[in-house]
């Protein structure tokens, strides 16, 4: 299926097609469904099934697992960008009585709060969520293996916490405040707690043999803010562009973005991934992307976003095991990304209201100490300081409303640039978080710390 407005060429969807089929046969999986969405909606799916002539497609709901978990955090930063909670907040301050209530709100969206990473048996996956009606019974007699906030240890009755904390703050339930604030806001009408025909059914393959085994499909209860969900692959593609985009009916551009930055150390052995609040954040050969993986038992799946190709790919099965959905996910953005890659917007100059000439007189080279950086100006009176030649830490600016910049990204996040004048109104220097970027290096008379040299440069 194709967006006529953003239609891929033949050759693309063929090698999407290829992928997913490969997927399918490779994976062992009763079905398999892949989507790729881009510039607004979804741009292709495909689909392969063991069943002739009976393939799902992208309006064919699959469970997707921990994907729900995302959805449970845009809840949480919701009630953060309301004012009611802080991420710094100990979970004691809005849903006492816990006994791990000094993890805080943020800890708990990026899986350092040191919980354990699984309730109490039985297997809450394959279980009736009345086996553990209550938080106790989710959290068990010893729920904190680690120290809070010195390492990732996924935890999924961390999220049956904080879809509590919503309930707590809100006051409705969890699924109440996923339909009215984030799925119909969206348009994500195939995405709901229990399955709604037309559904895949979950299916165990043996690993020895090409039979199956159905599993069962339990509704989890108070654990469900931890895996629920089920969706469909078009529903999908519509989240992940919100997640790259944002959408001020839920959540701001600017959150999206915080929710995509890694908050912890990474996962033992895998240096490349981190996770953000409610994100997993995969640092690959060639860019950076973030989604998440699902799996329950008889389901598996996988969105990856490339936020700046602007790609969303989901792939959905319906087997316990085998099919590798997030590696296919991340391979359909790779694949339209190589053979389509996405054009860069023209250039144009600023506006003219945006032109100011004494932030034009502040741009071009500046020292910090020997280190050459170069200052433009960008959007909306931000800048932009970058290294020359050689090492440095680049750093986009937004401009504060007194004056300055604070830092967006890289080691100035945060931090404060300033243009720093001399008596008579002339710029002598700018200070950046207390280091000093002068107009030539180490010039005589000029604002350096700790002062220059009196007999100035030599030669051997």
């Amino acid at each position: 299926m194709t967006s006529a407005s953003e239609a891929l060429l033949s050759t693309t969807e063929r090698s999407l097609l290829h992928r997913v089929a490969r997927a399918q046969s490779e994976g062992r999986a009763p079905s398999f469904v892949g989507a790729v969405a881009r510039g607004g909606g979804m741009v292709w799916s495909g689909s392969r099934s063991c069943v002739d002539g009976h393939a799902p497609d992208a309006d064919t709901q699959y469970r997707i697992g921990s994907i729900t978990k995302v959805f449970t955090a845009v809840l949480v930063l919701r009630l953060r960008d309301e004012g009611l909670l802080g991420l710094d907040d100990p979970l004691e301050k809005h849903l006492p009585g816990t006994g791990v209530g000094e993890a805080t709100v943020a800890q708990l969206l990026g899986h350092t709060a040191g919980l354990a990473a699984e309730t109490p048996s039985p297997w809450w996956e394959r279980t009736p969520g009345s086996t553990r009606p209550a938080i106790p019974d989710v959290l068990g007699d010893a729920p904190v293996l680690h120290p809070a906030g010195r390492s990732f240890h996924y935890s999924n009755p961390g999220y049956t916490l904080l879809g509590s904390l919503v309930e707590a703050v809100r006051g409705m339930s969890w699924e109440e405040a996923l339909r009215t604030e984030v799925l119909e806001p969206l348009g994500l009408d195939r995405t709901t707690v229990g399955p709604v025909a037309p559904h895949a059914s979950g299916w165990a393959v043996h690993p020895w043999a090409d039979v199956m085994l159905p599993e069962p499909s339990e509704d989890l209860g108070v654990m469900a803010p931890a895996g629920q969900l089920w969706s469909t692959a078009a529903d999908l593609c519509r989240f992940g562009l919100f997640l790259a985009e944002g959408d001020d009916r839920v959540l701001s551009a600017a959150t999206v973005a915080e929710m995509r930055v890694p908050v912890g150390p990474p996962a033992v052995g895998d240096p490349q991934m981190g996770y953000g609040l409610g994100l997993q954040v995969a640092h690959k050969e060639g860019g950076t992307l973030i989604g998440h993986g699902g799996s329950l038992p008889g389901f598996v799946a996988g969105i990856w976003v490339d936020v700046e190709e602007g790609l969303v790919g989901v792939a959905l099965a319906n087997a316990t095991s085998g099919p590798a959905t997030g590696v296919v996910a991340a391979d359909l953005v790779r694949i339209v990304a190589e053979a389509e890659p996405r054009l860069p917007e023209p250039w144009r100059p600023l506006p003219a209201a945006e032109v100011d000439q004494e932030l034009l007189e502040l741009t071009g080279p500046w020292y910090w100490g020997t280190y050459s950086y170069g200052l433009r100006i960008g959007a909306e009176r931000g800048v932009v300081l970058e290294p020359l030649k050689g090492a440095g830490r680049r750093a986009r600016f937004r401009a504060l409303p007194g004056g300055g910049w604070v830092g967006l990204d890289g080691y100035y996040a945060g931090e404060t640039l300033r243009v720093v004048r001399r008596p008579d109104g002339g710029v002598s220097h700018l200070d950046l978080g207390s280091f000093v970027f002068t107009r030539e290096p180490y010039e005589p008379g000029d604002a350096v710390p700790g002062g220059t040299d009196a007999g100035g440069w030599r030669g051997l």
